[in-house]
């Protein structure tokens, strides 16, 4: 019997840049290296691109992050899967995780509001993940903000 759940880690923030700029910073494949501090390869935001993050590898885990975009509205959102871990893994780090990421974007008074919401951890096999990226990406929306104003600033 499974008596798993699952959660979600929801960021939300008010960045003081017109969607467009905040757009770039999350599409861009050089500036997504420096908001999410993993290398990734083969990113475009492109309905059914698959790319790759890198992380630490644990265990039997390569530490491979796999992705795939299913849905891309320009300036407005972008979804795609993360999976990642090794079966040989039961809980914790380099546990199998089968999430999706999404991020939308939408007019503000004073700029653009960023909703990040990352679902579906399996608790408790993700525990660990959730706890551990539920402040990372925290880190990661404020990232965000000053990359959009170094963009902003080179313009």
């Amino acid at each position: 019997m499974n008596t798993s759940n699952t959660r979600q880690i929801e960021v939300e923030a008010v960045l003081p840049h017109a969607p467009e700029l905040v757009w770039k910073t999350l599409t861009s494949g050089e500036l997504m290296k420096r908001w999410l501090r993993m290398p990734s390869t083969g990113f475009a935001a492109v309905v059914g691109t698959k790319f790759t993050y890198q992380t630490t590898p644990a265990g039997e885990w390569d530490g491979i992050i796999r992705c795939e975009v299913p849905e891309v509205v320009q300036n407005e959102r972008l979804v795609y899967s993360w999976k990642g871990g090794h079966p040989s893994i039961p809980e914790g780090y380099g546990a199998v995780m089968d999430t999706v990421v999404t991020f939308s974007l939408s007019r503000a008074a004073n700029g653009t509001r960023l909703r990040l919401v990352h679902a579906g951890f399996a608790i408790p096999r993700n525990e660990r993940a959730y706890a551990n990226m539920s402040d990372g990406w925290k880190g990661v929306v404020k990232t965000i903000g000053e990359l959009s104003a170094e963009e902003e600033g080179a313009q």
